[in-house]
């Protein structure tokens, strides 16, 4: 019986975690092109609050959950690479962070719920039928009026992506980017009220919400 073979592994991500930061600086270059003012995006939709309590799902090196404790929340992140989570708590030590694959399911010893779950450069590993399954079971552990706002490599529709791949040329590389159209269609019968904006010709954020 063969064995399935993990596409994204946590040791690629423990042998990138060095250089990341520094990769996601060059935002001339797809895949980072707005991802800056993405992240910066996400702080402003999710209406960030002294006093809230933010969950960073795949938290790298903590570039977005920095952002939130600059604003006063109580940061929690979570990601399944142990060398990013290293770097994260180095850079960010009042945060708390957990080693876990959120395609696992909640992990134990995070609280049961949040205000805001948000995230940065993270499902466009999945596919849309993975991206539904861990967005539905994130969405049971928002507490009331909360939200989960999303940056990533996005589109609005599949043309609107074709013609980023033209434009980036051999800078392209093959994932399950999202596709802001069939993403709202797959989450509305979640129950996910979900609303996309773009940011570049490559990010974007969704913002979802239970009605």
């Amino acid at each position: 019986m063969a064995v399935e073979v993990d596409p994204f592994p946590a040791s690629d991500f423990d042998d990138w975690a060095s250089g990341y930061d520094q990769s996601v600086l060059d935002e001339k270059r797809f895949p980072f092109i707005g991802y800056q003012q993405a992240l910066e995006r996400v702080v402003r939709l999710a209406e960030a609050q002294p006093g809230m309590r933010v969950l960073d799902i795949g938290t790298g090196t903590a570039n977005l959950a920095a952002m939130f404790a600059a604003r006063g929340c109580e940061v929690w992140g979570i990601d399944f690479s142990g060398a990013m989570l290293e770097r994260a708590r180095h850079k960010l030590p009042q945060a708390k962070f957990l080693l876990a694959d959120m395609r696992d399911g909640w992990p134990g010893g995070l609280p049961p719920d949040f205000e805001r779950i948000v995230s940065g450069y993270t499902f466009h590993h999945f596919d849309l039928a993975e991206k539904t399954r861990i967005l539905k079971g994130l969405a049971a552990h928002l507490a009331s009026q909360g939200r989960l706002v999303i940056a990533d490599i996005a589109f609005r529709d599949r043309a609107d992506m074709d013609r980023c791949r033209f434009m980036v040329g051999g800078d392209w590389d093959d994932e399950f980017y999202w596709l802001a159209d069939e993403t709202i269609a797959a989450l509305e019968p979640a129950g996910l009220k979900t609303v996309f904006t773009p940011v570049s010709i490559c990010a974007g954020i969704f913002v979802m919400e239970k009605p």
